[in-house]
Parts: C-alpha cells; structure tokens; sequence
C-alpha cells in the first residue's frame, strides 16, 4: 500500500509531503495505481522547481522506487509561496482521487 503524508505548519500551509509503499494492484511495469501517484508526485517536485523556482529538499529512492520526500525550504518570497501551496493542493487533491477510486492501495495522512 502506498502511504502519503503532507505536513502542515500552523497557518496551514503545506511545507512537506512525503511517499512510501508500493501499490501492487498489478503487476510490476502494469501497476496504474503505482503510476498514477508516481506522476503526480514527480509532476509536484517538477512544478515546485521548475514553475516556482524552488529547490526543495528531495529525498528519493530511485533504485527501488516506493519513497519520495518533498520539503520546502524555510525562506520563500510571497510569489514562490503561492505557486508551491497551488502544486502541493493540487498533488493532495489529485492523490485524494485516486485514494477514493483505489482505497485498497493508497491512504492519505494529513
């Protein structure tokens, strides 16, 4: 089962989320529950570095897959801010689809 969790500071601002598991609803290469949170998650990390010019702290093991950390950095400016919540509450929101179609294989931790 994949697991998510998302971080929240006091003013609700999403500034961690973290993957762990794998889903196994397939075989491995034909999961689609695996490759839709896998590219949700990737897309995010992209967003955030690409869109936000973030670089946040990524942890990833990359070799066998099933973990993925994401950590914003403690300093953005209020533009950087807004673009990293709108990616993270989407990647929440897209893994809360998927979580509800697929409630065998991924839970959410918030």
């Amino acid at each position: 089962m994949i697991q998510a969790q998302f971080e929240r500071d006091q003013a609700g601002v999403i500034h961690y989320f973290g993957l762990t598991g794998h889903a196994d609803a397939g075989p491995y290469g034909s999961d689609i529950v695996c490759a839709a949170v896998s590219a949700v998650a990737i897309g995010a990390v992209n967003g955030i570095e690409q869109i936000a010019a973030v670089k946040p702290q990524v942890t990833a093991d990359s070799v066998n897959g099933g973990h993925l950390e994401c950590r914003l950095p403690g300093h953005l400016n209020n533009e950087q801010a807004k673009t990293t919540q709108v990616i993270l509450a989407t990647l929440l929101l897209s893994l809360e689809s998927i979580a509800a179609d697929y409630s065998d294989y991924v839970t959410i931790k918030k």
